[in-house]
């Protein structure tokens, strides 16, 4: 059956990512096979107690700074070969914690510094950069400032510089939050993925491996040896470690030191860590890959899988589009199953790939704890397909070159379930990216039907996994939205305005809430007055194809007569969906007369024996009419969805929502500036 070139491209389109998306999947299960199959082989040797640097670079983080101290402090390690830097690059409360605790450590003979640089340039790497100036020790420890380090950390980790070679050992993140919230949940097990499976069949290779920005030890001659630390990108950790090993050094992962962490429990702050992560590795695969593809003592497979890493997040927008090619290729009767005759094996063949895949993942991970850590896959998928947007954001944001701004991911001392951070500082608000997840989470339900209505329920579970997914982290993003940016320590009472805000606030949510199901409604309501006739008329037009029964012949095009009748109300005086350039293979007036013609037809035939050459030549006269008017309607149907009256109403529907939204940012930033000019 010919498929009308609208649909070809976006079956192309489908298919391509598909592909890509595919190989992707299939090279983590590749690296899964790596971590598995080669044994850990990571051998020690007895250094003594060299000298080693502490860094510590920090950003308003009042919160838990002085807790990554005294535990920095806390180090079984003696006082005259650890050297503590403290950067601190703050403008809040954060600056006199740290220099109280400061002073307090070096009374008890420890060589801690308070470094105060003055600026912000180059972010965390520039803090990083500024420190390396005065920095001579063998070693350099870098710890966030949500991490809390072991006491036996260093004592552990040092001995595994066994070769000369070995420039990097990264330790295993632990969290030490990870059962506070679904999102924490899900945060704990995707890290895991990562440093259980790449990261460990990464360190037993050749392969490239990166540095995670903390929990980690440096030698300091091989941060000097790749060039040092460089701010042109968001992720400096991933950039020295590959001009590291680009150098011939090599990084080893630590699977059994781990130092614990605190994860984000806001939802805006964790999609602020995503969005910087997945910029960062693109910025990075534009500075790096070409220096990586021409440096001739890498191997081949080692510049493949950096490929891979570097470009991973691009399979973000690719989830996208397929999102988006779903429904309209359902709608257009393209066959998407991966075995026509059995439809059930293309569910199958997606659970097999995905969730299948990853629970045999997990038991090889967490061995008898697998059980408990299975039951967060779902979680997981769902926080995965609802972060898509945000990365997909990020993506462009690299590719276009956007200007980098480093910020960071708020932490609030949070660790058992009974902690509370919504009344804290640094609470972040939901962005624009917001809004594409509504857009993207209704677009999700007028799929869910249309794959219903064009008999391919098939589909239904995996739109519906990404429907959820928008909706929810759409949702947590504006129930985790305040307005309140409390700098000062001291609580304080509520001013008019931030009242004022407030009640704004929760209206514009209410009006939000009501807008988006009345968006809903009037696209369900679309789908049923201008999408499911055209579905029902496909149907009949089947029937009739395959029928030699003149009277189920004029039932079903009576049926079809009812249906142009529905459709034709909402077209305009051309009869034709197709605005730019229209064709008459999709004029319903056409197609009106070709029924008309067909009723006659099968009127005349109706009353002449069956057995006769006239009857027989009548229904396949008949038969071939229907089937060139079920390719007619299905040429037709995806310029239904683009029609002119359905794009002013998705624009006007847009636009009072971002309306919205530019309210609430408007009142935000006004007391925001408030509290700047009160100093509070």
């Amino acid at each position: 059956m010919a498929i009308n070139p609208f649909s070809a491209f976006v079956f192309d389109l489908f298919i391509i990512s598909a592909i890509i998306i595919t190989a992707y999947t299939l090279n983590f299960y590749y690296l899964t096979f790596l971590s598995v199959r080669r044994k850990e082989v990571l051998t020690t040797l007895d250094r003594g107690t060299p000298s080693v640097t502490i860094q510590l670079p920090i950003y308003n983080e009042k919160y838990v700074a002085k807790r990554l101290v005294d535990a920095v402090c806390g180090l079984d390690y003696p006082k005259e070969k650890m050297k503590i830097m403290i950067l601190d690059d703050s403008d809040d409360d954060t600056v006199e914690l740290l220099a109280d605790a400061v002073n307090d450590y070096k009374k008890q003979g420890f060589q801690i510094e308070h470094v105060r640089r003055g600026t912000r340039k180059g972010y965390k790497a520039g803090a990083l950069k500024y420190a390396m100036q005065t920095t001579d020790s063998e070693f350099v420890a870098i710890f966030d400032a949500d991490f809390i380090p072991p006491e036996w950390f260093l004592k552990r980790a040092i001995p595994h510089f066994s070769k000369s070679n070995i420039g990097l050992v990264q330790c295993r993140w632990g969290h030490i939050n990870e059962n506070y919230s679904s999102i924490t949940r899900a945060q704990a097990l995707s890290l895991d993925f990562h440093f259980l499976i790449e990261q460990k069949a990464k360190s037993n290779s050749h392969l490239f491996m990166n540095f995670n920005g903390t929990a980690g030890i440096w030698k300091r001659d091989c941060i000097e040896d790749a060039g040092g630390w460089h701010t042109a990108t968001l992720v400096e950790d991933l950039d020295l470690s590959y001009r590291a090993q680009m150098k011939g050094w090599k990084c080893i992962f630590l699977p059994d030191i781990v130092v614990d962490a605190e994860l984000p429990v806001q939802m805006n702050a964790a999609k602020r860590q995503q969005f910087r992560w997945a910029k960062g590795s693109i910025q990075c695969a534009i500075k790096l890959l070409g220096g990586i593809a021409i440096k001739r003592k890498v191997a081949v497979e080692a510049k493949i899988q950096a490929f891979i890493q570097l470009t991973r997040h691009i399979v973000y927008p690719l989830m996208l589009i397929q999102f988006l090619a779903l429904p309209i290729l359902l709608a257009g009767n393209i066959n998407l199953y991966v075995v026509s005759f059995i439809p059930a094996l293309t569910i199958a063949t997606y659970l097999a790939m995905g969730p299948g895949a990853y629970l045999m993942i997990i038991q090889k991970m967490y061995h008898k704890s697998w059980k408990s850590k299975a039951k967060i896959l779902p979680s997981l998928l769902v926080y995965n397909a609802g972060m898509s947007v945000n990365n997909t954001v990020a993506v462009f944001d690299a590719v276009l070159g956007k200007k980098n701004e480093f910020l960071r991911t708020p932490k609030y001392g949070i660790i058992n379930k009974q902690d509370d951070w919504r009344d804290k500082a640094y609470n972040l608000p939901f962005t624009k990216t917001t809004l594409l997840e509504i857009f993207f989470g209704v677009y999700g339900v007028m799929g869910i039907f249309i794959s219903i209505f064009s008999n391919n329920p098939i589909f239904v579970p995996i739109i519906g996994l990404q429907t959820v997914g928008f909706f929810f982290i759409a949702f947590m993003s504006f129930s985790h939205t305040r307005f309140k940016r409390i700098k000062s320590s001291q609580p304080r009472a509520l001013t008019k305005d931030e009242k004022m805000a407030n009640k704004i606030y929760k209206l514009s949510m209410i009006g939000m809430t009501a807008i988006i199901v009345f968006g809903g409604f009037m696209a369900i309501y679309g789908y049923n007055a201008d999408i499911y006739p055209l579905d029902r008329m496909r149907g009949h037009m089947d029937a009739i194809v395959g029928s030699s029964d003149t009277v189920a012949i004029q039932a079903h095009l009576a049926e079809i007569k009812q249906d142009l009748a529905i459709v034709m109300v909402n077209l305009d005086d051309t009869n034709n969906p197709v605005w730019i350039f229209p064709t008459e293979s999709t004029n319903f007036l056409r197609i009106e007369s070709a029924v008309d013609s067909m009723i006659a037809t099968t009127e005349k035939i109706s009353v002449i024996p069956r057995d006769s050459s006239g009857y027989h030549t009548g229904i396949l006269d008949i038969n071939a009419q229907a089937t060139i008017l079920k390719e007619n309607l299905m040429d037709a149907t995806p310029y239904m969805y683009v029609s002119v009256s359905n794009i002013i109403f998705s624009t006007m529907w847009i636009a009072v929502i971002i309306g919205i939204f530019a309210a609430l940012k408007r009142k935000k930033d006004q007391l925001t500036l408030a509290d700047e000019a009160s100093g509070v």
